[in-house]
């Protein structure tokens, strides 16, 4: 993880110098909540000097740049599993009457940012500065990648669920700035697994078909996956000759995740369970298990 870099006007051009952290061990949770910054000076280097110029021209005519859209991995939830570590993006559009040069953004977890004791988990950009493209001459969208890893990251299962998003913008006159803690939430979530067999196969016409499978989500306390315990999951069925699969009835996972339920033979075709999802665990639905009908 990076502490952002310190930005300063040098013959009319914006000089950019970053102070990289060094990177932490696995199991050190501490570098990343440490480093994030909570407030717009932190957030751009802005000098003491710098900041309190930003806060008289801001009180003297609202120079604030506007942020208007802030895009956390495409709109899409955030899913990890036990090891791999994962890129995202964050976009932030920002607009000012001088332009917009770069932007901030982060995740974190927990109640106050400005209390380090009140945060469990922070993820920060990959960057010191923001990939900026102009939309116009007053706006732009800025773009950062975060590399999660859920063995340094996520730490714990209970960071699963709605991360803060903050979000800052620098104008173009390298003076102005916005910077909020609170712009957004995104969600972060624990990897699922579901598994099907439908069995015997073939089966005459009338017999018992049995569907059994199972229910597993990743564990990022231990990194393994672990059954995921009284889930309501759907038993799915489509004819050979259809594409569309209909719901036949809903079941629970037991206390290891496990489905089991019996359904009665009649045509040729494909069995499959489907899981909705919580909070902290994403939608998973099985390939089809064809079953042929004597």
């Amino acid at each position: 993880m990076r502490i952002r870099a310190t930005v300063a006007a040098v013959t009319g051009a914006l000089a950019l110098s970053a102070l990289a952290v060094p990177v932490a061990q696995a199991g050190d949770h501490s570098a990343s909540v440490a480093n994030k910054p909570t407030s717009g000076a932190e957030a751009f280097g802005i000098t003491a000097g710098g900041a309190a110029k930003a806060a008289a021209a801001t009180a003297a005519d609202a120079a604030e740049p506007v942020i208007s859209k802030v895009v956390v991995n495409g709109g899409k939830d955030i899913v990890l599993g036990t090891t791999a570590t994962k890129t995202i993006s964050i976009s932030v559009t920002a607009s000012h009457a001088t332009g917009v040069v770069d932007a901030y953004a982060d995740l974190w977890h927990g109640t106050d940012p400005t209390s380090p004791d009140t945060i469990d988990g922070a993820i920060l950009p990959n960057e010191d500065v923001s990939t900026c493209t102009k939309v116009n001459a007053t706006t732009s969208t800025c773009k950062l990648t975060f590399t999660i890893d859920p063995r340094y990251d996520l730490y714990k299962n209970s960071l699963a669920g709605t991360w803060h998003v903050s979000a800052g913008a620098l104008a173009g006159n390298q003076t102005d700035v916005a910077y909020t803690d609170f712009y957004g939430k995104a969600r972060v979530q624990r990897l699922s697994k579901l598994t099907v067999n439908a069995a015997p196969e073939p089966v005459k016409k009338g017999g018992t078909i049995t569907v059994t499978g199972k229910l597993s989500r990743a564990n990022w306390e231990d990194y393994k996956y672990h059954g995921y315990a009284g889930q309501s999951v759907k038993l799915q069925f489509r004819k050979k000759t259809s594409s569309t699969y209909t719901t036949i009835k809903t079941i629970k996972t037991n206390s290891t995740g496990n489905l089991k339920t019996t359904v009665k033979a009649s045509v040729d075709g494909y069995w499959r369970y489907s899981f909705a999802g919580t909070s902290t665990t994403p939608t998973v639905t099985t390939a089809g298990d064809f079953v042929d009908v004597k």
